[in-house]
């Protein structure tokens, strides 16, 4: 038994090194090499531990590459897959949407449920535990719950997380049916708590909507309820404590985004409103009350908290303090292509793959080839907010 422990130690160790390798060179070809010299030690140990432990190794590595499926080149293991189930959406956000609205896909083009549900299966089986449901609007899927339930079947596959991001316009009603179904948390947007800055932002309204929600989310017993905040300079930025207030009684993580660029939402560098800005205007209404949070694992979100205070927040630093080192998602849009990073303009098709009859390795095959070619970091700020990328609405959250 000592020696099983021992055994199974060692395995986890290779396997750390695997995910987070210690060379710092760029070069493809001796990256190719690195890996798999790990995996010969991982194996000769594997091929001495008992059929369990030993599938540490054997479950998810490529057949050809030797490297596992779901790992880059950078040795980041994307166990974090992100689909997108709609392209509509009962909001005209800002930064999602251009204000004349974006071409829909039509229905044929977009992956069904059973197309849906046999990727993400394909996927957990080689080492995703954790789904996050996007749009669009989620909500407005007529399948949402059926959905869910299919991805709470694959559990007992190592699937652990099932959450979705939702405006929360549409989902009070389908809050309770949605954790029977599985679903452990959610992501819900929302800009500002002024009802007539609400309808500027969304084109809509129905901000009493979405705080009813979030509300009920809480009281539900959701694992996590984050709240979205996405922050523009001279639009929303003086809302920034408000939010925090809102941390004060109920156990939420309200999130604040810096605005990203993507196609038509007339993104530029005033609008930004960095990190360092928004903690330091935080520290002068709550001076030495505000406590710095571990960062968890494959951190999107740099995490505070006010002492005393039930829930928290945090401040996803796309734009000046990028995480990419640590990224370990992927996303699959409702169209069916894979997209391995949010601001690359590189996709891969599944869908017509499925649709001509592919086998699960066959998918696997090219799903582990567009991982290895994911780059180490997205460009740079300037660069970015150059390039052509899907509007959000298109891509999902």
């Amino acid at each position: 038994m000592r020696l099983n422990e021992s055994l199974v130690g060692q395995l986890r160790v290779y396997r750390r090194r695997l995910l987070t390798p210690a060379y710092k060179t760029t070069s493809v070809s001796k990256r190719l090499q690195y890996l798999p010299s790990q995996l010969v030690a991982f194996r000769e140990l594997s091929s001495k531990a008992e059929p369990a432990q030993s599938r540490l190794y054997e479950e998810h590595v490529h057949p050809q590459t030797n490297v596992p499926v779901l790992s880059d080149l950078f040795g980041r293991f994307h166990n974090y897959l992100r689909i997108s189930v709609t392209e509509r959406c009962n909001l005209r956000c800002q930064y999602c949407m251009p204000a004349e609205g974006v071409e829909l896909s039509p229905n044929s083009h977009l992956l069904t449920t059973e197309e849906i549900l046999r990727v993400a299966k394909i996927f957990v089986a080689q080492g995703v535990d954790k789904i996050r449901l996007t749009g669009g609007e989620p909500t407005v899927r007529k399948d949402i719950i059926e959905l869910v339930h299919g991805l709470n079947s694959l559990r007992p596959l190592g699937l652990k997380h099932i959450a979705m991001t939702t405006n929360g316009i549409a989902l009070r009603r389908k809050l309770p049916l949605l954790r029977e179904a599985g679903m452990n948390g959610l992501n819900i947007s929302l800009d500002t708590r002024d009802p007539r800055k609400f309808e500027a932002f969304t084109r809509r309204k129905g901000s009493d909507h979405v705080l009813r929600s979030i509300a009920d989310a809480c009281a539900l017993g959701y694992d996590f309820v984050k709240v979205n905040v996405v922050v523009m300079r001279g639009q929303n930025d003086d809302e920034v404590p408000a939010f925090v207030e809102m941390t004060h009684d109920d156990p939420v993580d309200v999130r604040f985004i810096e605005y990203m660029p993507f196609d038509g939402n007339q993104w530029g560098r005033k609008k930004l409103v960095g990190y360092n800005e928004m903690l330091d205007r935080l520290k002068l209404v709550y001076a030495d009350n505000i406590v710095k949070l571990p960062l968890e694992p494959n951190h999107t979100a740099k995490g505070y908290k006010i002492d005393g205070y039930k829930g928290q927040f945090g401040f996803i630093t796309s734009m000046t303090k990028s995480f990419c080192s640590s990224c370990n998602r992927v996303r699959i849009m409702a169209d069916g292509n894979l997209k391995v990073c949010l601001f690359g303009n590189t996709e891969v098709g599944l869908r017509d793959l499925i649709r001509a009859g592919a086998s699960d390795a066959e998918i696997i095959d090219t799903i582990s080839h567009a991982i290895k070619r994911k780059k180490r970091a997205h460009a740079g700020l300037d660069i970015l907010s150059q390039l052509p990328n899907r509007p959000m609405i298109k891509i999902g959250g």
